[in-house]
């Protein structure tokens, strides 16, 4: 299956792309989060992703903000893919509440150099690494760029959060860790270590994010942490880490990931979700980026394609309005923009980029008259049909000004079309939808057989 390495939609404004998650308006109350295959690690996006893992995260979390809704109330309103998920819009909180059940990782590191103090938490001497503590402890850190390490006092003293509001965080990250400890104990899998990560809604604390995934989480085979700590195979991406930090020692550390590498860590992850869940992911032969879009519009989220129609100025508005008239009826979705080739050119470049990059099927229209470079600028920066209709407006000023839209050199491939409803016709045809060319067989049909009838009348 081919990797879901970003998501783009002319129809949702996009709030935030980060190392892995997507996140788009729905409305005021809510966004769509979208987990991408994208794997981070060392504080950087690795140039391969990882088949499938943007499904295990988002199923995974699904699951466990579920599983836990009685402990602490969440932002997840449904999922609607296995990679997708509408959540309630929350004011983060700019911490992450990191829980430690075990020494293992970076904190091993720094206490096998000599560190004891961790955000504020002195650890005993004489501990091995991979070792349980013995009670969970929690690592606070900023949330950032580089999360940086950060102790309760230091919370209450740089203003992110109030004395009252970390208690409830913290309160909060010990019982999801106990609740995940219990349930993952009975199917042989250990929680070492994981983050969480917390919104407010209407002055209420709220679990965003993601919830025991692997990649928040360290989470270790059972029976192979009895018979050795120390070679643990893990089903997280740790062993991404591992990998990476093997290839440095013998150079630059490398930025993507070898064929064999990415097939074991997506086998590790699916495996994770089938142990957790107890359920395979779910398999159509659709590609994610397919199976998403369809699933959106499903939902009604989106529409399954879309018109844009370029206007050269405000002037232009009363024929691209015509144009999006005779489009609406049609169930697609209908942009108006305003740019100028001429004016302020330099933004065709820009715009086309919230375009080109659609997963679902799209179409522009271009409406500028007198010299009509608007058309030929839009198809030489879109990967999707353009066609001009400029607004000509009697026979003398389309005799004058055709060629402007008729005459465009090699590879700026823009259609010319006069009529509003024509151009609205061609540009439903250019979508290429099943649904659509359905609906215009109809209409083919039903032209056919009034014209049929109207001769037979007038012959009697």
């Amino acid at each position: 299956m081919t990797a879901l390495k970003r998501f783009s939609t002319p129809q949702l404004r996009k709030l935030h792309s980060g190392k892995v998650r997507e996140s788009f308006r729905i409305d005021a109350a809510r966004r769509l989060g979208v987990v991408t295959d994208r794997i981070s690690a060392f504080d950087r996006v690795l140039d391969t992703a990882i088949p499938r893992k943007g499904d295990v995260l988002n199923s995974l979390s699904d699951f466990w903000f579920s599983a836990t809704r009685e402990i602490q109330e969440n932002h997840v309103v449904e999922a609607v893919d296995p990679c997708a998920t509408v959540v309630r819009e929350a004011q983060p909180v700019r911490i992450e509440v990191v829980v430690r059940g075990f020494i293992t990782g970076s904190m091993w590191r720094q206490y096998a150099k000599g560190k004891r103090v961790f955000s504020g938490v002195e650890l005993p001497e004489g501990l091995r690494q991979n070792q349980r503590l013995l009670a969970p402890v929690l690592t606070p850190t900023t949330k950032g760029e580089v999360d940086l390490e950060v102790s309760p006092r230091e919370i209450v003293e740089q203003g992110l959060a109030s004395q009252e509001r970390w208690d409830e965080m913290a309160a909060a990250g010990l019982a999801l860790f106990s609740a995940g400890t219990k349930l993952l104990e009975p199917k042989g899998l250990l929680l070492a270590d994981t983050k969480y990560e917390f919104g407010t809604v209407d002055g209420r604390l709220v679990l965003i994010d993601e919830l025991h995934t692997p990649d928040s989480s360290r989470l270790w085979l059972a029976q192979q942490h009895e018979r050795d700590p120390l070679s643990i195979d893990s089903l997280d991406k740790e062993y991404v880490r591992a990998w990476l930090r093997k290839e440095a020692e013998k150079g630059p550390m490398p930025t993507s990931l070898p064929r064999h590498v990415v097939d074991e860590t997506s086998r590790r992850y699916c495996e994770l979700h089938r142990r957790v869940t107890g359920q395979e992911l779910p398999e159509d032969g659709r590609s994610a980026g397919e199976r998403l879009c369809a699933n959106l519009v499903r939902r009604g989220l989106i529409r399954d394609g879309y018109v844009v129609v370029f206007m050269g100025s405000r002037a232009d508005l009363d024929h691209a309005r015509a144009i999006a008239d005779y489009l609406r009826p049609y169930e697609v979705a209908v942009d108006l923009r305003v740019v100028s080739a001429h004016k302020n050119g330099e933004r065709i470049t820009d715009m086309a980029g919230e375009y080109n990059g659609s997963f679902e099927p799209g179409a522009a229209i271009a409406v500028a008259g007198l010299s009509n470079g608007l058309g030929g600028a839009l198809a030489a920066n879109l990967n999707v049909p353009v066609i001009s209709c400029p607004p000509l407006k009697d026979p003398a000023d389309v005799l004058l000004n055709i060629g402007s839209s008729l005459m465009m050199p090699g590879k700026v491939p823009a259609a010319t079309v006069l009529r509003p409803d024509n151009a609205a016709q061609a540009a439903l045809r250019c979508l290429n939808l099943l649904r659509l060319r359905e609906r215009l067989s109809h209409e083919i049909e039903d032209t056919k057989r009034a014209l049929l009838a109207a001769d037979m009348e007038l012959r009697g």
